[in-house]
């Protein structure tokens, strides 16, 4: 029974292990958006096939109504963070 207690510990451990590991190396969040007004489009607006795409992506922030804030163009201005992590914030 002790055994048996021991190995829980130890794989539960490493499941909270995985899960930072994970959350550390997550992509942000990405929103297709027009760069003048901020408001944000349908994703095949930022495909680059589609000819005259009119929209950027922008990484991280929210959404609030249909305009965006709180994070960036440039990706690698937003960290996503997570447990364990340092960040920066987006501008």
């Amino acid at each position: 029974m002790r055994r048996l207690r021991s190995s829980t510990v130890v794989l539960g451990g490493m499941g909270v292990l995985a899960a930072t590991i994970t959350a550390c190396g997550s992509e942000p969040d990405k929103r297709c958006v027009d760069r003048l007004t901020r408001e944000q489009l349908p994703r095949y607006e930022c495909e680059s096939g589609s000819g005259n795409s009119s929209g950027t992506y922008y990484y991280g922030g929210s959404v609030s109504g249909k305009k965006v804030s709180g994070g960036s163009f440039d990706k690698t201005a937003v960290d996503s963070g997570g447990f364990g992590c340092s960040g920066t914030g987006g501008g």
